[in-house]
């Protein structure tokens, strides 16, 4: 396995290689302490690129999409000390498999990285929290995908005054694609879901596809975060 760190700070460089090495024996690891370094040191045969965003060199988040535009089947994960849910959105938004804020501990570090490794897509739970009233994090109201909360899914009656919820989306949703649903909310990957449902990985590719439909998402990304919203709401 060959995983890039990009950070400039070289005490969490080494912290975060450090736990990351409890994966499996003999990680190639591939460090960089500034943008310049990063794509110099990217390249495609790599597993995983957990990238800081405040680097030395660093414009935004321009250096993610680079990374993303001349890698694109390199996993990404933002490690960052940002904990803004606007910045961890547009970073998910960018096609990142993950946002981890430095915050957080190294094991929930390593269970991330773990869960985007096996396809999965790693969304912070202070990301969902911080959600304004009837926004679901991840859509772009330009793009029309307005909010399950004002009605604005699949199958809503189009009159912008209903309440989506897990429980309406039965309503358009088999129970079976409800069940993919639920998995799907917990960010397991394909491959997860189907064997805790005893269907083919063929099979929960379909219904994720009317999954997306009924959340109106564009990508998995953004129906994890529709669906764990619709999740945290249901259990508030």
């Amino acid at each position: 396995m060959k995983i890039l760190i990009a950070d400039d700070h070289r005490l969490v460089i080494e912290a975060v290689k450090a736990k990351l090495s409890e994966l499996e024996p003999g990680i190639e690891f591939v460090l960089a302490m500034s943008v310049d370094e990063l794509l110099a040191g990217a390249t495609d045969d790599l597993d995983l690129a957990l990238i800081d965003l405040n680097m030395p060199g660093a414009d935004g988040q321009a250096h993610i999409d680079e990374i993303r535009q001349r890698h694109p089947a390199v996993p990404v994960i933002v490690l960052s000390g940002y904990e803004d849910p606007a910045i961890m959105r547009s970073a998910l938004e960018r096609g990142v498999l993950g946002f981890i804020p430095k915050a957080y501990s190294p094991d929930v570090m390593l269970s991330a990285v773990r869960l985007v490794l096996a396809g999965g897509v790693y969304v912070p739970p202070m990301m969902l929290t911080a959600l304004p009233p009837g926004i679901v994090a991840g859509m772009a109201p330009q793009a029309g995908a307005e909010s399950l909360v004002r009605g604005g899914g699949a199958g809503s009656n189009g009159g912008g005054g209903g309440t989506q919820t897990l429980e309406h989306l039965r309503s358009v949703l088999t129970e079976r694609q409800v069940e993919v649903l639920q998995l799907l909310s917990q960010g397991k990957p394909n491959k997860l879901i189907g064997r805790s449902l005893g269907i083919s990985e063929g099979t929960v590719k379909i219904h994720l596809a009317a999954i997306f439909r009924a959340l109106n998402v564009r990508n998995r990304t953004e129906a994890v975060v529709a669906a764990q919203a619709l999740t945290e709401a249901q259990q508030a």
